[in-house]
């Protein structure tokens, strides 16, 4: 349906005034309607994240449900197994998040499922959703045709719309979230989860490519690093985006740098304690990780005789922890590398230093 904003409403929580917000009047909408396919909130959540990377891929909107760019009105209806009609529809109106359309689903269900089992009726209704209350409020009633505030309009035409063009905009699209989640897993082995992940929002599919275009790797690599980079993009930086509300496009330190980052990590320049560090170094001052780790000394120890030098000084400080190991406590390793982690700093190869006690 093409539409366009008519304004909204604002409510306050006692229900006794309202404002009328036209800020946005006139702005172009696209509205889409789906037939009721869809089976529960879990499936209406993934539906809209799909639906959003789709209008973000095509340029078609940012599709910030935040700022208004992206709502949902979610049409439900109950009925039993075994039943062939629906139950009376309800609307909720203007929500503006995946998790306020998943928890108001999910009240609408115990809500009407309450009425059902009861043996009360079920009222047509639009209602809103109180994110507050966590419960949804009845706005207006549905119950007539009249009631949709439709009118005919006999002088619009049927818009005919042929499969040839349907074929040249088919033609000119950028590569959608399906398509590309597919290249990703088949190119660096990602799993389902990882892609979609990635895929999820067209921006970090961008910085993650851009990440990977750093530098021309071998098959082999590609998976090696490509299984890197994406883990840091789902943990730490979604973490820090998180923690700062900023966009991935916000972060002060270049694909280029996460890359040398990753680059520095597999090859054991680093380890994963001293790449965490220079993470958040970078993440405050967008230097390169190879500046940070010459500014606070945080190149890794590989050196056998510097390490060697350690654990000497450890198995000197620690004779029953030796004396354990001789006797078969195996894991007491572990507590001996964690001592000479410490003694030099975080910086000793974890490896190494294993192989070098046992």
């Amino acid at each position: 349906h093409m539409e366009e904003d008519a304004g909204k409403l604002i409510h306050d929580n006692a229900g006794t005034e309202s404002l009328i917000d036209l800020n946005r009047a006139g702005v172009p909408l696209l509205e889409i309607v789906s037939e009721p396919d869809l089976r529960s909130p879990e499936e209406a959540r993934a539906y809209l994240i799909s639906l959003r990377s789709i209008l973000q891929y095509i340029n078609v909107s940012t599709a910030n449900m935040e700022e208004g760019n992206f709502r949902c009105d979610a049409n439900i209806s109950l009925k039993q197994f075994g039943d062939k009609e629906l139950g009376p529809k309800v609307e909720i109106k203007n929500m503006n998040s995946f998790k306020a359309v998943y928890e108001a689903l999910q009240y609408e269900i115990k809500r009407q499922t309450k009425l059902k089992d009861a043996d009360e009726r079920i009222l047509s209704e639009t209602r809103g959703w109180v994110e507050e209350k966590g419960i949804t409020v009845s706005q207006r009633s549905k119950e007539e045709i009249a009631d949709y505030r439709y009118f005919p309009e006999p002088d619009l035409p049927p818009l005919e719309i042929d499969s040839t063009l349907i074929k040249n905009i088919n033609e000119k699209l950028p590569e959608l979230p399906s398509v590309k989640k597919t290249r990703l897993m088949d190119e660096y082995s990602l799993n389902d989860y990882d892609a979609e992940i990635i895929i999820a929002s067209k921006q970090i599919a961008e910085y993650f490519e851009s990440v990977m275009a750093t530098r021309v790797l071998p098959e082999d690599q590609k998976v090696v690093y490509g299984k890197n980079v994406a883990n840091w993009i789902i943990g730490d930086i979604s973490k820090l985006l998180d923690e700062s509300g900023q966009n991935i496009a916000d972060l002060k330190f270049t694909p280029e740098n996460l890359f040398n980052l990753m680059d520095s990590i597999i090859t054991g320049k680093f380890s994963n304690a001293i790449g965490k560090r220079v993470f958040s170094e970078m993440s405050k001052s967008g230097k390169s990780p190879d500046e940070i780790a010459e500014l606070y000394g945080l190149v890794q120890i590989s050196d056998v005789s510097v390490i060697e030098l350690a654990i000497g000084s450890v198995l000197d400080r620690n004779p029953q922890s030796v004396s354990d190991y001789l006797d078969g406590k195996i894991n007491v390793i572990r507590f001996l590398v964690g001592q000479v982690m410490k003694e030099t700093k975080g910086k000793a190869n974890p490896q190494k230093t294993t192989d070098l006690l046992q």
